[in-house]
């Protein structure tokens, strides 16, 4: 019983080490830019072969007001409001995936539905940064504790700031900087409404609308999105 005992000491203290060891690291990030993220690292090896990176960290106040309105209202419009988890869109994701199901399964050769989830933007920056990209009950825990520790530790601006600048793109495409000059050619303080509509529209899947410019779905949501800017909420 004793070695049992000893082992399950030992694990638990490994896991609060790990938990400290987390926590260390977003506290350092209300003063130090994080040089890269779990989800860049990964991705990097992904394209250790054809490694074409663009990545410039540019401070909040150089983010057009646009993109930040944009990512707002396509990726989290409670952004501003909650504590990190939005209940009332996870449940909003439960049922409209359900709906989808039943649908897919009442109709004949139906293509499987798009799970939509229901993750805010400072759940989505707690998995890029910190996790694998695992789908386990114990990595969504971990994102949980994490989300709460950003919220806790670094202020909303400081969450969307870090977020924007790391977050997906395109095939080797992080940053709103980054997506500016490749989908543009201009900086991030230039983008338009339009312009910043349309890049976070991609944020869902960015290498797929990267391929197809010209999606019918992108311009659709696009505007979509542009009709809800106005009443984003920014930090």
């Amino acid at each position: 019983m004793k070695p049992l005992l000893r082992w399950l000491g030992l694990v638990l203290l490994a896991l609060a080490a790990l938990q400290l060891f987390f926590v260390l690291r977003i506290a350092a990030m209300a003063v130090i830019d994080p040089q890269s993220t779990a989800f860049q690292r990964s991705e990097a090896w992904a394209l250790r072969h054809d490694l074409r990176w663009r990545q410039e960290w540019v401070p909040y106040g150089r983010i057009s007001d646009h993109l930040k309105r944009a990512v707002i209202a396509s990726e989290d419009d409670g952004f501003v409001n909650h504590d990190g988890v939005d209940w009332n869109a996870i449940e909003r994701a439960w049922e409209r995936n359900a709906k989808a199901e039943e649908q897919a399964t009442a109709r004949a050769n139906a293509r499987a539905p798009r799970i939509r989830g229901g993750s805010t933007i400072t759940q989505q920056l707690a998995k890029n940064l910190l996790l694998s990209g695992e789908r386990t009950f114990v990595r969504k825990g971990q994102e949980f504790v994490l989300t709460l520790a950003l919220e806790q530790l670094l202020p909303k601006q400081r969450i969307l700031e870090i977020y924007l600048n790391n977050v997906e793109w395109g095939a080797g495409v992080f940053g709103a900087e980054a997506a500016a000059r490749r989908y543009y050619g201009k900086s991030a303080s230039q983008l338009s409404a339009s312009e910043a509509a349309r890049l976070a529209v991609m944020l869902p899947a960015p290498k797929r609308f990267e391929k197809a410019p010209g999606s019918a779905y992108l311009a659709g949501r696009t505007r979509t999105i542009l009709a809800r800017m106005g009443r984003a909420e920014l930090p």
